[in-house]
């Protein structure tokens, strides 16, 4: 190779990669899994967020992984198992109540609502979270749509996926969970806390949204790009737990 072919050589291979980084970004794939309830993981690269890790006394099954951020909504044992996220080199940093916080270029907002859980009254925190650019917004154990105020709206912004509780009982029915979802205009919607004793709800979920049938996947891959395609999809996760 001549020395001006291997200059040109070199000048592209650093500019590509250069430019590639520095104006564009490393383009990733978000990865979300489902762990029953409201227990939700989402990883980019090697770090990763968890939200309303199950607890070992929880009557739900839980799961065991390393998690850099862990978020509880409401503190419960269904839903505060953050002992189950410290595994190998990974110990998470713990939110659990309002606030505004940053983890690793993570951004978190919680808003506080009143929630009634298991026979007793409790604060439940609406999570807003931006991660790797991908708005979330995690409803929690949220038993009424009223404690959705205009004020929490206006705070969440633009959001790209939304996990809604929809089981009924403790938490919204399927009815008010789609109303919910249809008010805050995620780009997808992702149905959290049912499980088989809720079929029910979950068809009548699913019915709302005119998306009878809708198959499960094993796991949401996906890029940011991709979400901006879409317009309140609904996305149905089978539990890994």
């Amino acid at each position: 190779m001549t020395k001006v072919a291997l200059g040109l050589f070199l000048f592209f291979n650093f500019y590509s990669h250069f430019s590639y980084r520095a104006f564009f970004g490393t383009i990733t794939r978000m990865i979300i899994t489902f762990y029953g309830l409201e227990f939700i993981k989402a990883q980019t690269g090697d770090v990763i967020v968890a939200f309303d890790p199950i607890g070992k006394d929880s009557s739900f099954k839980n799961s065991r992984f390393g998690s850099d951020l862990a978020l509880v909504s409401l503190s419960d044992k269904d839903f505060n198992g953050v002992d189950q996220l410290t595994y190998k080199e990974k110990a998470p940093f713990v939110v659990s109540g309002p606030g505004e916080y940053e983890v690793k270029e993570i951004f978190v907002k919680g808003y506080g609502t009143n929630s009634k859980y298991g026979g007793k009254d409790h604060i439940n925190t609406i999570y807003s979270v931006k991660f790797d650019e991908i708005n979330f917004c995690h409803l929690g154990a949220l038993s009424s749509i009223d404690q959705v105020t205009s004020e929490i709206i206006e705070g969440l912004g633009d959001i790209d996926i939304l996990f809604v509780p929809i089981g009924g009982g403790d938490v919204l029915e399927a009815a008010e969970a789609y109303k919910i979802a249809t008010k805050l205009a995620p780009r997808i919607i992702i149905p959290i806390h049912y499980d088989e004793t809720a079929k029910k709800q979950l068809d009548a979920f699913l019915k709302n949204a005119g998306a009878d049938g809708l198959a499960p996947v094993d796991k949401l891959t996906i890029k940011k790009k991709d979400i901006l395609e879409k317009e309140g999809e609904i996305v149905l996760l089978k539990s890994q737990s």
